[in-house]
């Protein structure tokens, strides 16, 4: 079976849980990462003839394989790695780990069990049935465990890694696009474990020439192994300190100079003059100014403008302190602006990165229009997140509406705008760049009206301010509301627990959501043959980026929709359950696909992907197809039967739960007569009942005992029959269903998955939109409402009231002020 991309997640992660407890995550990644890589490269490499990767004898990942057990596995590990690493000039960077560590990965019998547990789990993995976008599913592998393990190592060593979020956004903010060639150089002065550089060059319609320095060596050796994971098996990537002893130079001595360069440096260096004389700078790089001795911020944004040809573009991370503090900073920051070399800043939400918690910003550099640049772009992106455990994640839909915003250049009330450069410098801002400066974020406040206040009604400001509602249902507030007899003032005509009903029966509404469907419904024809057509050819990435563009361009003109916010459904969908779907039918086939699987669920009720048939229990999977879309397409009738039998269930279910409330068993144990009958279990026994009916004296004094006895023993029958009966139901329903899954043809596959499951769920996910607008809207009113409902004369009336009766109690119970 291909492998999904969830399957691999999880085996990864479960990887890391072998190896927890003798080290950090900050460690642990080495092993993981190496043995990843190992088992990729010899899937994809080992036996085939002319490639860029030679897997030589004894050192593939089948060796390892063949180690399992070993009682000197962890030193013959390290042979196998240090094969291919000779084989292919990898020394330093894949033979980092050291799996005969025993301070680490234990001693004897402990290192021998954690390793073959180890080797097991990836061998478990194939990443050769995975014919069509393999790469990508093993690079967003790798990106996943680098974000996990980042998250993992703390504040300390988590700089290794740029959020994946943040890193496409520079990718397409940068430049790169269709008319980027094969000759195009990218380079990144701090290029941690490579992923900021790869995002930037899959921006390129062809493979880009890729240059990246990196001062740590083990984030290095990550670096190499993460390119040629991607597919870039032969990039320049150098080790040492970028500013003080950069690698690359021109043939004249001075930087050598990029097409595009891209970077996230580590913020507020301390010793960045280590081992450099910024005064004496042989490479020119601070004739803009010298940063602080003990910030280096600038130092990497200064290195990355001379290492730009005159044509070139850059993007860089850095804190948002750059924007606005003075001194050596500010003079530098008045420099680049003069120049025109600040094309723009987009400043990101807060605990984004990882080692910090502090907001951060991106800044554009464009030498190419420096000359004629007459402003500064800004856009405020600090308020488009979503949370994610302790950190802040931004969205597919906040990513695509950072990019729509800076590339078209379009202002936005509270988010975007083009600050002229007369403006930024004025006296009033000096050269501040500090974006709320410039334009404020904040939702406008939501003022009080003391006159409603005092006198009641909802002011007319406040349904103004409503405008964009009223416009597109130009009846609906008249319907809503009438006047209040006193100028600016309105009341509601319906109650206030019917809003929601009446808003939601509206008919303006109601052909407002008609009209939503029906772009859904435009959408889905359009890409309903190409859904249909998926085959070994079809790319997964080309495919998603195909529909999400043309959806989110559908929804653009809908008015009060968020076009984003209809744009990420599909884009949770597609992670959450289409992507695995989509790689499954191009790896495997419709047919293939669709076929159940038989898999065996062991005690702990966990399923293993490759069954030993004569341990566990046999079942069947449905990778691509539930079983309950078949049920609805071709088993309504036995579905319905189905049902009718559960509900008898429940219902006897329900039926003894209350008599035997009614008769004192409850959480206290409750009555004896029925307490006794309680099994081991916790639970009323038929063979209890018959017991004590049995020994239950045959009298007067105990015919109420034995009545109460023989209806909970008729009521624990029909509950055992009804369970009986709806288990013969549904197995016999299941086995059918299993059956027609055998039969189902390629068309009917097709059906059941892109029309009843894809289709079907983005759909009931969209057309929902309408609704939680109705619920946004209601909720505002009921707000404006309940806020003016009872003017404050009649709040003091009803206090003075209240405050009579406190009194005259009081004063009954002897108490006097």
């Amino acid at each position: 079976m291909a492998l999904k991309k969830s399957q691999l997640y999880s085996s990864l992660w479960q990887s890391c849980d072998e190896l927890r407890g003798g080290m950090d995550a900050s460690q642990y990644k080495d092993y993981v990462l190496t043995l990843l890589f190992m088992k990729y490269v010899t899937d994809k490499y080992a036996g085939v003839e002319g490639t860029v990767i030679e897997v030589p004898p004894g050192g593939s990942f089948t060796t390892m394989v063949n180690l399992k057990g070993d009682k000197e596995i962890g030193d013959k590990i390290n042979q196998v790695i240090r094969e291919l690493a000779e084989a292919n000039e990898l020394k330093g960077v894949i033979d980092e780990a050291d799996f005969n560590d025993e301070s680490k990965l234990g001693s004897g019998k402990e290192m021998q069990d954690r390793l073959t547990k180890l080797v097991a789990i990836f061998e478990g993995l194939d990443f050769g049935t995975n014919l069509a976008g393999g790469d990508d599913l093993l690079g967003d592998a790798y990106e996943y465990l680098m974000m996990h393990f980042a998250t993992e190592s703390g504040k300390s060593k988590g700089q290794f890694y740029t959020p994946a979020e943040v890193s496409r956004i520079i990718a397409q903010v940068v430049g790169i696009g269709p008319d980027t060639r094969p000759d195009d150089t990218i380079y990144d002065p701090a290029c941690g474990s490579g992923s900021l550089l790869l995002k930037a060059a899959d921006q390129a319609p062809v493979k880009m020439s890729i240059y990246g320095q990196e001062m740590d060596n083990a984030t290095w050796a990550l670096a190499r192994m993460n390119l040629i994971l991607h597919g870039h098996e032969t990039p320049e990537l150098w080790r040492g300190n970028t500013l003080a002893a950069p690698h690359f130079k021109g043939p004249g001595g001075g930087l050598r100079t990029f097409d595009f360069a891209v970077a996230n440096p580590p913020f507020s260096s301390k010793a960045w003059t280590n081992g450099l004389d910024p005064e004496n700078d042989e490479f020119a790089r601070f004739e803009y100014g010298i940063p602080p001795a003990r910030n280096g911020d600038y130092a990497f944004l200064l290195h990355l403008i001379t290492s730009l040809k005159s044509t070139g573009k850059g993007a860089i991370i850095l804190p948002h302190g750059v924007l606005f503090r003075g001194h050596r900073e500010a003079q530098i920051r008045r420099n680049l602006v003069r120049r025109g070399l600040i094309k723009g800043i987009i400043g990101l939400p807060p605990n984004l990165f990882y080692g910090t918690g502090i907001p951060a910003c991106i800044v554009v550099i464009d030498k190419a229009a420096a000359g004629h640049r007459t402003g500064v772009f800004m856009v405020n992106a600090s308020r488009g997140f979503r949370k994610d455990g302790a950190k802040n994640r931004l969205r597919d839909q906040d990513i695509h509406r950072i990019v729509d915003v800076f590339n078209r250049q379009m202002e936005l009330p509270r988010y975007s705008r083009l600050v002229p450069t007369e403006e930024i410098a004025s006296p009033a801002n000096n050269y501040n760049l500090n974006i709320p400066r410039y334009m404020d974020a904040s939702e406008p406040e939501d003022l009080h009206d003391l006159h409603a206040h005092l006198k009641g009604g909802i002011p007319d400001r406040d349904l103004d301010s409503m405008g964009e509602v009223w416009k597109v249902f130009p009846t609906l507030r008249a319907r809503l509301f009438r006047p209040l007899g006193r100028a600016g003032y309105s009341a509601l005509r319906v109650a206030r627990d019917r809003l929601w009903a009446e808003i939601a029966e509206d008919p303006e509404v109601r052909a407002h959501a008609e009209r939503i469907a029906a772009v859904f419904d435009g959408w889905s024809e359009a890409h309903r043959p190409a859904l249909l057509g998926l085959r070994p050819a079809t790319q997964p990435r080309e495919l998603i980026a195909t529909l999400s563009e043309d959806l989110l361009d559908r929804f653009r003109g809908v008015s009060l929709l968020d076009a984003y916010d209809v744009y990420q459904r599909l884009m949770d969908y597609w992670i959450e359950t289409m992507q695995d779907d989509v790689y499954l039918v191009i790896s495997e086939g419709w047919r293939k696909a669709g076929t159940p699987r038989l898999v065996i669920e062991d005690k702990k009720r966990k399923i293993r992907e490759t069954p030993d048939l004569t341990v566990g229990r046999k079942k069947y999977k449905m990778d691509l197809i539930p079983p309950k879309l078949v049920i609805a397409r071709f088993f309504a009738d036995e579905q319905a039967t189905l049902d009718g039998f559960r509900a008898r269930k429940e219902g006897a279910a329900h039926e003894l739960q209350e008599f035997t409330e009614e008769h004192g068993i409850g959480d206290d144990g409750g009555d004896a007569t029925l307490a006794h009958a309680v099994g081991e279990k916790g639970k009323i026994t038929q063979a209890r009942l018959k017991d004590l009916l049995r020994t239950l004296p045959k009298d007067a004094d105990n015919e109420c005992e034995r009545e109460i006895l023989a209806r909970c023993l008729a009521l624990v029958r029909a509950e055992s029959t009804a369970n009986k009966d709806f288990k013969d139901v549904e197995k016999a329903l299941n086995e059918t269903v299993l059956r027609r899954f055998a039969t189902l043809s390629e068309d009917e596959i097709k059906a059941l998955v892109v029309e009843d499951k894809w289709l079907a769920s983005l759909r009931a996910a969209v057309i929902g939109e309408p609704g939680r607008l109705v619920r946004r809207f209601a909720a505002r009113i009921r707000e404006l409402a309940d806020r003016y409902a009872t003017p404050l004369p009649d709040l003091k009336l009803e206090a003075d009231r209240f405050g009579s009766k406190v009194a005259s109690h009081l004063n009954k119970m002897g108490y006097s002020a």
